[in-house]
């Protein structure tokens, strides 16, 4: 599999010795770690080998940018029944490769083992460039939510797949290959941006993470959450009637999953990078208030719509 990862200038070292050397220019890296289990975060007659390679590693290099940092290496746990066609982890390989090559990463080394299911454990590491983390504590009464990337797809795709509809093609290649905008992560940082996280669980979900470390509320403006024409279409094809289809695309926006876009706060001062839509505002809150409230994220002043990941739900 190795033999089909072309290395970067970020790589000293890569495959084939008992550990890799990746350079780090400012004496730090962001690393994280994340596990896709089959049948719980894919399913094989849903999404192809090379679709899931793509997904494995935009959701890990998707965390690296939201820290701030440009993506670099990848590390690659691989644990596979006895009986998967070679071809499928082929296409694997092919999926990690390419999206590699639009992170701008490297896989620098891994492991692969027998077992029962199919389990893949990512390891990726970024580069801060001499610049501080963006971390998730920072928002400040006052500061701007936005956003960029996309909101919904995703989770109007999985919806489409587990209804064995054939819907609009940009939600259902969301899901399966969910295109993070790394790029804009490292454009936030450079703007100042004050926290910072990916959405994967969901926007509402995720900005209640942000408020919770930050001991702030966030308001979330529906004007401002304007639909993708594809999201509104998959929600048609999903039998919402057309006079409530932007409303549920809305919903969608704010409570589905596994976009992986990014969503940040800046000072209101500060102008906003290219590609970033303003959303919401940060409220001040004291800790009690942060601690004890259900919804430290609202949308026009009400609760959101229910819904996000839940790593811990069954089926």
């Amino acid at each position: 599999m190795t033999s089909q990862f072309p290395a970067t200038d970020d790589v000293i070292l890569g495959p084939g010795d008992d550990a890799a050397v990746v350079s780090a220019p400012d004496g730090r890296t962001v690393a994280t770690t994340d596990v896709l289990v089959e049948g719980r975060h894919f399913r094989r007659e849903w999404s192809s080998a090379r679709d899931v390679g793509h997904r494995a590693v935009a959701q890990n290099f998707a965390d690296v940018a939201a820290m701030g940092a440009r993506p670099t290496g990848l590390l690659i746990g691989f644990a596979a029944p006895p009986d998967l066609p070679v071809d499928w982890a082929d296409g694997f390989s092919l999926g990690v490769r390419d999206e590699c090559a639009v992170a701008g990463g490297a896989v620098v080394g891994g492991d692969m083992v027998g077992s029962d299911t199919l389990t893949i454990a990512i390891t990726a590491l970024g580069d801060l460039q001499g610049r501080a983390p963006v971390r998730r504590d920072g928002a400040r009464p006052g500061d701007v939510v936005a956003y960029t990337g996309h909101l919904g797809l995703s989770a109007a795709g999985l919806a489409l797949l587990r209804g064995g509809i054939d819907g609009p093609a940009a939600c259902l290649d969301e899901h399966r290959r969910p295109s993070p905008p790394y790029a804009e992560g490292v454009a936030a940082a450079r703007m100042g941006a004050t926290a910072m996280l990916d959405v994967s669980d969901g926007l509402a979900q995720d900005l209640g993470h942000l408020c919770r470390a930050g001991g702030v509320l966030i308001d979330l403006d529906s004007r401002a959450l304007v639909p993708e024409p594809a999201l509104v279409e998959g929600v048609r094809a999903l039998g919402v009637p057309p006079e409530r289809a932007e409303q549920a695309a809305r919903d969608l926006m704010v409570a589905g999953g596994e976009d992986h876009a990014l969503v940040a706060a800046f000072d209101p001062a500060t102008a906003l990078p290219d590609h970033w839509h303003r959303i919401g505002k940060v409220r001040s809150a004291d800790q009690e208030q942060v601690k004890n409230s259900v919804n430290p994220v609202t949308v026009d002043g009400c609760a959101p719509p229910r819904g996000g990941w839940d790593h811990f739900r069954q089926g």
